[in-house]
C-alpha cells in the first residue's frame, strides 16, 4: 500500500497559500514536534511564530500533538494563540473530526500537516483531509533510530 500525501515539502516555509486557498481549505491542523520545533523544549522560534501569525490571516489554525509531556504543552500554550489538542492517539482520524467539529468546518475544507507518513498523514487520509508531507526541521537533532524509522515509513510514499 502506497501513502500518497496530496504535497511533499521540505518545511512549512514552502506551503503554497495560494494553492491551498484554491482547493478551498479552511484550516490547517500541524502536528506539533517536528513539524514545528526543532527541539522538545515546548518552545518555538520567532520564525515560526511569524510564519503561523501570518498564516491566521487567511486560515484557522490547530496543533495536534501526542506528546502527553504537560509541561512541554503549557511552554508551547504560552507562546501562541493557537489550540493545542494534545494526548491525540495517532494515527486517528477522530481528532481530526474534532477539530472540524469545533471550527465549524467538513474535514475536506481543512489540511493535515505533518512529518509522520503512518500517523499524521494515515490519520489525514482516513479523514478525507488533504494532507502535507513536511520533512523533519529536527532531523539533526533526532537521534539514529528515530531517523532510521522515519526513513522505513517514507519508503511507503509513492512520490
Amino acid at each position: 500500500m502506497f501513502l500518497r500525501p496530496d504535497y511533499n515539502i521540505e518545511s512549512i516555509y514552502d506551503l503554497d497559500i495560494y494553492e491551498l486557498k484554491m482547493r478551498k481549505i479552511k484550516a490547517l491542523f500541524f502536528d506539533l514536534d517536528s513539524t514545528l520545533m526543532k527541539s522538545k523544549s515546548g518552545k518555538f522560534s520567532f520564525q515560526t511564530l511569524q510564519f503561523l501569525n501570518d498564516l491566521k490571516t487567511n486560515f484557522k489554525l490547530a496543533i495536534i500533538t501526542n506528546n502527553k509531556n504537560k509541561d512541554y504543552i503549557d511552554t508551547a500554550r504560552a507562546q501562541i494563540d493557537i489550540p493545542i489538542y494534545s494526548n491525540a492517539k495517532k494515527p486517528n482520524p477522530q481528532i481530526i473530526y474534532d477539530v472540524c467539529c469545533d471550527f465549524n468546518i467538513e474535514p475536506k475544507e481543512a489540511a493535515m500537516i505533518g512529518d509522520r507518513p503512518l500517523s499524521d498523514i494515515l490519520a489525514g487520509i482516513r479523514a478525507q483531509s488533504l494532507t502535507v508531507l513536511v520533512d523533519s526541521i529536527s532531523k539533526n537533532d533526532e537521534n539514529f533510530l528515530v531517523r532510521f524509522v522515519r526513513y522505513l515509513e517514507r519508503l511507503t510514499i509513492d512520490k
